[in-house]
């Protein structure tokens, strides 16, 4: 099912998609005296956690939102310490992902990183392809705007190579470009830390989704926080667009 088509409405159940911005490590450092960088390698277990309860609830794709596009403007320590972090894991988590029948894939401009992630990060990729388990997404050096431009240039490309017709160029022919296209829409989104707001996460692929805002720092955010936000969003009537008698007359 690709972003564009819109389910039938219904009341919420197990969000098939789910995405998460996960905020809140460098607040929850400064709490406890301690520096931005522990706060992320803190974040790292509520990372392990929530990754072993979508799986066993049944999610089909989680997206984590690891590194922004916009994240290169902090610090330079801090950047080259997100860097050694982000390749840290790929070395130590992957085998463990692959032997729980995870794929793994990572969304973003690549170019950015270092040989030595970018390397990593292919490995891990071709490690868990054939794996039929959660599909485990990280968002880095990622950008919704990012997104969006990227699959409109590759649009233009078809046209100005005489592959498509300007004409055929529609919301569903966008989809087929943007990255998740293979994935269920996202049905859920979480943003702890109680800030509201998006960040230029996902801009296409959030038209339909719910919103949960834990007030929790993200290193607290565990697993029954993680099944307070699947509760709340089985409560929510999904309405697509369409009016209480159509949800009605659907049964839903």
């Amino acid at each position: 099912m690709t972003s564009t088509q819109s389910p039938q409405a219904h009341r919420g159940g197990t969000p098939r998609h789910v995405a998460i911005i996960m905020d809140g490590n460098n607040r929850w450092a400064k709490a406890r005296g301690l520096s931005g960088v522990r706060g992320h390698h803190a974040g790292v277990e509520a990372v392990r956690a929530v990754i072993r309860r979508a799986a066993e609830r049944g999610v089909e794709t989680l997206t984590l939102f690891a590194f922004s596009s916009e994240n290169w403007k902090r610090p330079p320590a801090e950047v080259s310490a997100l860097m050694e972090l982000f390749l840290l894991a790929l070395k130590r988590e992957v085998r463990k992902l692959h032997e729980h029948d995870i794929r793994l894939s990572v969304i973003g401009e690549r170019s950015a990183f270092s040989a030595s992630i970018q390397k990593h990060v292919a490995r891990a990729e071709a490690l868990t392809a054939d794996n039929r388990g959660l599909h485990l997404v990280i968002a880095a050096n990622y950008g919704g705007r990012w997104d969006i431009a990227s699959a409109a240039r590759r649009l233009a490309e078809r046209v100005q190579a005489g592959e498509l017709d300007p004409a055929e160029i529609d919301e569903v022919a966008l989809d087929r470009e943007i990255s998740l296209a293979e994935d269920a829409p996202v049905d859920l989104c979480i943003r702890t830390s109680g800030e509201q707001r998006i960040s230029n996460f996902l801009l296409w692929q959030l038209a339909y989704a719910e919103f949960h805002f834990s007030p929790l720092l993200w290193p607290d955010f565990d697993a029954a926080a993680f099944d307070l936000a699947l509760d709340d969003f089985a409560r929510r009537q999904r309405r697509f667009g369409m009016t209480d008698e159509q949800i009605e007359a659907q049964g839903a």
